[in-house]
């Protein structure tokens, strides 16, 4: 038996799912019962099928939902990131992301989840949401707290007190939010917050309950994924210094870099399901009412799929990964995280040089065990002040 909820397990899972692959790529998992899915097919099966793997296990947001009622929900909120509007908000991003990186280039030390990739994906979804300034530090709290209920979904000893902060933040993020439609309700704005309140579906309104999952979602899932992946990204270029040599000289290279990033270190590395039914997955018959784990992370790591998983290759080609899921709920938000991503990461390996970390410590995992990533990662570099 293997733990994949370990600390360093969590740093570099990629052994075990190696592992699992060959020995067991359908496992259940004997403490906790949940069924675990190990290779690309399985996975982008469990994914996909949503007649037999539901999304009904969790709080009442659009991805703990399933069609017909998700696919609505899903046309609601995806007028915010149509094509056009994540092209609009570029100049924003950029502004944001210089702004950052103008308090650190001349430190010649930084903490990269602080000082940039926690805080740009944040802001950005605050501003689209039309939180004011000065209520965003809250956006960091209620962030952590949403991130910890994936300890509570694979049965951590801590899910009461998991569940009893998701249950006190919920609660003040209602009272919160009601604040803030009661204002758009009288003033109209030209934001996310705006346009939900005025939504309609089948002739009816959202409901209180409906904004609020839509607002707890698009806080995590709209910022998460990308700081991860932006967290990751200098995590490869430190630990590849030859793949970063290639983007330096190469900066077209950028956006397949971050292709890479998703599916080397894939910034979420399983999403739950629940069988309808019995489902038959490599010989086992999984029962219905269980809990099954797409490991996406593992999933990109498959050999039949991906030539050589392990080597970190910024010019792979094909690259068919699965980090932003598969099917009708592909993640909505992914041109905006590759937008946010080829910005700040941009500007970070414009104004950033020859970094490297601040310390031979390991780098502690963030909050949340369905997420990959660092929780801090101070680098020293020498700045390029300007640009």
């Amino acid at each position: 038996m293997f733990d994949l909820f370990s600390d360093d397990a969590r740093r570099d899972p990629f052994p075990l799912y190696e592992q699992a692959r060959r020995v067991a790529p359908v496992f259940r998992e004997p403490r906790s019962g949940i069924w675990m899915v190990f290779d690309y097919e399985g996975v982008r099966r469990v994914l996909t099928e949503h007649e037999a793997f539901s999304s009904r296990h969790g709080p009442d947001w659009m991805n703990f939902s399933d069609p017909p009622r998700h696919s609505k929900l899903r046309a609601l909120v995806s007028k915010a990131f149509t094509p056009r509007s994540i092209v609009n908000l570029e100049p924003r991003i950029r502004e944001l992301s210089r702004g950052l990186l103008d308090r650190v280039v001349g430190r010649g030390g930084m903490d990269v989840a602080a000082d940039l990739a926690v805080p740009l994906p944040m802001l950005v979804i605050a501003e689209m949401l039309g939180i004011p300034p000065a209520d965003r530090e809250r956006f960091v709290r209620w962030n952590d707290v949403l991130l910890d209920m994936g300890q509570a979904v694979v049965g951590s000893p801590e899910t009461g007190a998991v569940v009893g902060r998701y249950t006190a933040a919920t609660a003040e993020m209602s009272d919160y939010l009601i604040g803030l439609l009661a204002d758009r309700q009288s003033d109209p704005k030209d934001d996310l917050l705006t346009r939900l309140l005025a939504a309609d579906v089948d002739g009816q309104r959202l409901t209180h309950e409906e904004i609020l999952g839509f607002f707890q979602l698009l806080l995590l899932a709209g910022s998460e994924t990308t700081t991860n992946l932006i967290n990751n990204a200098v995590v490869c270029f430190m630990d590849h210094p030859d793949q970063l040599a290639r983007v330096r000289e190469r900066p077209g290279l950028l956006p397949s870099a971050i292709e890479e990033v998703l599916r080397y270190r894939s910034p979420l590395q399983w999403m739950y399901r629940v069988t309808r039914r019995d489902v038959e997955l490599h010989g086992k018959t999984v029962p219905p009412g269980e809990m099954v784990l797409a490991m996406i992370g593992s999933a990109n790591h498959d050999p039949g799929v991906f030539a050589d998983p392990e080597r970190f290759d910024v010019a792979r080609e094909p690259n068919p990964h699965l980090a932003f899921g598969h099917g009708v709920h592909f993640c909505l938000g992914a041109p905006l995280a590759r937008l946010e991503a080829k910005i700040a990461l941009g500007d970070f390996l414009e104004r950033v040089q020859e970094f490297r970390p601040a310390t031979g410590e390991p780098w502690e995992p963030r909050k949340g065990l369905h997420v990959h990533g660092p929780a801090r990662l101070p680098i020293v570099f020498r700045g390029k002040a300007g640009g």
